[in-house]
This record gives structure tokens, sequence and C-alpha cells, in this order.
């Protein structure tokens, strides 16, 4: 069967993201997806709090015909990694060859979001070519600049990886945006790991002008309340 998924998703676990999980899920559900991985930055706070509310099980099984995948997005030394299928500590400057043998070692795929995207981190091309990745994220709804996506899927078909679409959603109403449709046998987080590897078919749509100025507002609102918060803390020591 066929499966819309987004595997790349935040909700406010992130340090730049503002959703609670239960609105992602909802809104996933009413857009028509199948599951979307959970990608929070360098965190699995959002994975523990959705397994312990039931909406995601242990044994990589859907939970009411929806699945939530594990992940993270991993700010490695070089740039951003998706970690797909497992749950990691923060290992937010590890060098992204180290990220992507401990990924492997635990059954997850390591795949490259807007690896051509510099202003958002993206893992630049030099040390793409020494990385065994199991992906590349070709096409992102929210990336800085379009031709950075047709930069990915060149690179993707060049070295022949498994190519996924994504929205990158930061807020729960652009969940979806762009998405991956995979062919599973097994619809579980294993079962849909290995449908990556066997080739994918893409939607893709970009978010709005009003999305992303509601992002970059998101952005700086929470950059500027944590610079307050650590003031306050600095003022009371």
């Amino acid at each position: 069967m066929q499966y819309r998924i987004d595997f790349h998703c935040h909700s406010r676990f992130s340090a730049d993201g503002v959703s609670e999980p239960e609105a992602l899920v909802r809104v996933a559900k009413e857009k028509g997806l199948n599951g979307f991985a959970l990608t929070d930055h360098n965190t699995s706070a959002g994975i523990d709090y959705l397994e312990q509310i039931g909406l995601i099980r242990k044994d990589g099984l859907p939970v009411d015909n929806f699945l939530i995948l594990p992940g993270q997005e991993i700010t490695t030394k070089e740039g951003h990694l998706l970690a797909l299928g497992i749950k990691l500590p923060d290992l937010k400057g590890i060098p992204a060859i180290d990220a992507v043998s401990l990924i492997h070692s635990m059954g997850g795929l390591a795949v490259a979001p807007h690896p051509f995207d510099y202003f958002r981190a993206g893992i630049r091309k030099r040390f793409l070519d020494k990385l065994p990745l199991d992906g590349i994220e070709v096409f992102n709804a929210a990336v800085t600049f379009k031709r950075c996506n047709q930069k990915a899927m060149a690179y993707a078909k060049e070295r022949r990886l498994p190519m996924i679409s994504a929205s990158d959603a930061h807020d729960a109403e652009v969940i979806g945006t762009a998405l991956t449709i995979v062919e599973a046998d097994d619809f579980s987080v294993q079962g849909v790991l290995r449908a990556i590897r066997h080739g994918t078919l893409l939607e893709k749509r970009y978010i709005s002008t009003k999305e992303a100025l509601k992002k970059t507002w998101n952005n700086v609102f929470r950059f500027r309340s944590r610079h307050l918060i650590t003031k306050s803390i600095g003022n009371e020591m």
C-alpha cells in the first residue's frame, strides 16, 4: 500500500518550534497524511512525550492506523543531519561522519536535509561526498532559495540516493505542505524505512509567503525569549 509521510517536522520541543505534538497529529490527519517523523532539533523529548501519552508505540507499530516515526535533526559539526527511525540524545556538535555511524548502528536512516541551503546549516558538498548517506531531502518546502532544492535533486541523482520531500514544519499548519509517498507492505517504522530505500514518490509544494514570514517571526520571538531568560538568570547570579 501507499502511505503519505512527512519526514521532517518540528514541535515545541525544538528550540524554534511552536506547536504541541498533538496539534501536529491532528492537522496531519486532517490533511490525509498517514504519518510523519518528529525530528526536533537535538532532542528526543517530543518522542518521549508522545510515548507517554500513547501516540507512539515502542514496537514501531502505528496507533489508530497513524504512524509517528521517531527522529531528530542533529546539528552536527558540519551542518544539519536527519536521523530517522530512532531516538537519540543531544548530539549537537558531533562530527557528521560519527553521527551517521551511530545512526546506522541503531538501525536508523541518515538523510541530509536542505543540503545546499547554507543559510539553514545545510551540509556542504565537500562533506556530503564523504558521508555514507541513506538519502537526500531533495525538496524542502521552506528552503531559502528554490535553486537549493534543484541542486539537492541533481546531487541525489548523481549519487543514486533515495529521495524525500518534506515540509520542515515548525508550525502544525504547515505539516504536509510537501511530503513523500512510500510503498510498504509493512506499515511500521522499520517497514517505512525499508520503503524509502526502494524508491519514493514526491509531493512538492512550497510554503506560502505568509507562512514563511510567520516562521521567521517565530524564530525571532523564540530567540528573543531565550535571550531575555538567559539575561535574567545572569542578573540573578
